[in-house]
C-alpha cells in the first residue's frame, strides 16, 4: 500500500526557518510529481510548491521567493525550507505525490507560527 510519510512541522517562530520532509512508502515506481500543499485558516486547500520528474517547479503565488524545494528521485523523497514566515502561515500541510497516474496525499502536518 502505498503511504506518503511526512515529517517536519510542529511549532516554529516567526521568521522561520520552515522545513519539511516527505518520503514514498510502499511503491518502487518513480512520482511523476511530488511537493507540498497547505489549507490556511479561512482558505480553500492550496499549493504550497511540487516538482515534476523532469526536475521541473510550480510554486504557489504566497511562498515564491521565499522558499527551496528539492527532490531525491531515487528514494522518492521530497523537502522544502521556507523563510520569512508570518503568522497567517499558520496551518495544515500536505505532501502529495502523483504515482502511475494516480494521486497520494499525506495525512497532513500541523504547522504554527508563533513565538
Amino acid at each position: 500500500q502505498v503511504q506518503l510519510v511526512e515529517s517536519g512541522g510542529g511549532l516554529v517562530p516567526p521568521g522561520g526557518p520552515l522545513r519539511l520532509n516527505c518520503a514514498v512508502s510502499g511503491s518502487d515506481f518513480r512520482a511523476a510529481k511530488m511537493g507540498w500543499y497547505r489549507q490556511t485558516p479561512g482558505k480553500l486547500r492550496d499549493l504550497v510548491a511540487t516538482m515534476n520528474s523532469d526536475g521541473t517547479s510550480d510554486w504557489g503565488d504566497s511562498v515564491a521567493g521565499r522558499l527551496t524545494i528539492s527532490r531525491d528521485h531515487a528514494k522518492n523523497t521530497v523537502s522544502f525550507e521556507m523563510n520569512s514566515l508570518k503568522p497567517d502561515d499558520t496551518g495544515v500541510y500536505w505532501c502529495y505525490a502523483r504515482i502511475q497516474e494516480r494521486d497520494y496525499w499525506g495525512p497532513g502536518t500541523q504547522v504554527t507560527i508563533s513565538s
